[in-house]
C-alpha cells in the first residue's frame, strides 16, 4: 500500500547525473566561469548532493552549450595537450639527468647552501629548496618550503610525491631528468 510519505520520497540521482553535473562544472571552471573556490565548493556539494534539483541549482547559473560547442572545445583542448606532449618528449633528451643516489645516501638535499648534496647556484633555487628520501623502495621528492617551487612533470608539488627514472623535475627554473644509477653503470 502506497502511503503519502512513500509519494514524497525523491529518487536518488545516479552517477551518470553527478558526473555530468562535475563535467560541466570542469569545463566552466576552465574557462574561467568559475573561481577556483566556487568550482571546489560546488564540486563538493555535487558529490553530497541527494536530489536532481540540487545538481540542477549548482548548474543553473552557467551558460549552456550546444553539442557542437563542446565538440569543438574537447577538440581544442585534445591539440592543446598534443602540443604539451611533443614539447615534453622534444625537450626530454636535451635535459641534465639527476641520477638517483645509491643506498649509502638516503637523503639528498637540494638548494643553494653550500652544504647540500645537490648545490645549485641559479637565482630561481631557495637555499633549501628540496629533498629527496629515499622511503623504502622509492625515493620521494619532497618541496622544503621553497619560493618559486617544486616541480614534477610540470605540476606544482605539494607534500612529497615519488618519483621515478624519466620524470621530469624542476626546482626553480633548473631542470632535471630522474635516472636510475643501475641505468649509468
Amino acid at each position: 500500500m502506497t502511503t503519502p510519505e512513500s509519494l514524497t520520497q525523491v529518487a536518488r540521482i545516479s552517477d551518470a547525473e553527478r558526473d555530468r553535473a562535475i563535467r560541466l562544472l570542469r569545463e566552466h571552471s576552465v574557462q574561467g566561469r568559475l573561481s577556483p573556490d566556487t568550482f571546489i565548493r560546488r564540486i563538493e556539494l555535487a558529490l553530497t548532493a541527494q536530489r536532481r534539483a540540487d545538481l540542477d541549482e549548482l548548474i543553473a547559473d552557467l551558460p549552456d552549450q550546444g553539442r557542437l560547442t563542446r565538440l569543438a572545445l574537447r577538440a581544442v583542448a585534445s591539440v592543446s595537450r598534443f602540443g604539451v606532449r611533443l614539447r615534453g618528449a622534444w625537450q626530454t633528451p636535451r635535459l641534465q639527468p639527476l641520477v638517483l643516489p645509491g643506498p649509502e645516501t638516503p637523503v639528498l638535499r637540494i638548494g643553494r647552501l653550500p652544504g647540500s648534496e645537490l648545490r645549485l647556484t641559479h637565482e630561481s633555487v631557495s637555499r633549501t629548496h628540496a629533498e629527496l628520501r629515499r622511503i623504502g623502495d622509492e625515493w620521494m621528492l619532497r618541496d622544503l618550503a621553497s619560493t618559486n617551487g617544486t616541480l614534477v612533470n610540470g605540476c606544482r608539488i605539494i607534500g612529497q610525491v615519488a618519483v621515478r627514472p624519466g620524470d621530469r623535475v624542476a626546482f626553480g627554473h633548473t631542470v632535471f631528468r630522474i635516472e636510475s644509477r643501475r641505468k649509468l653503470s
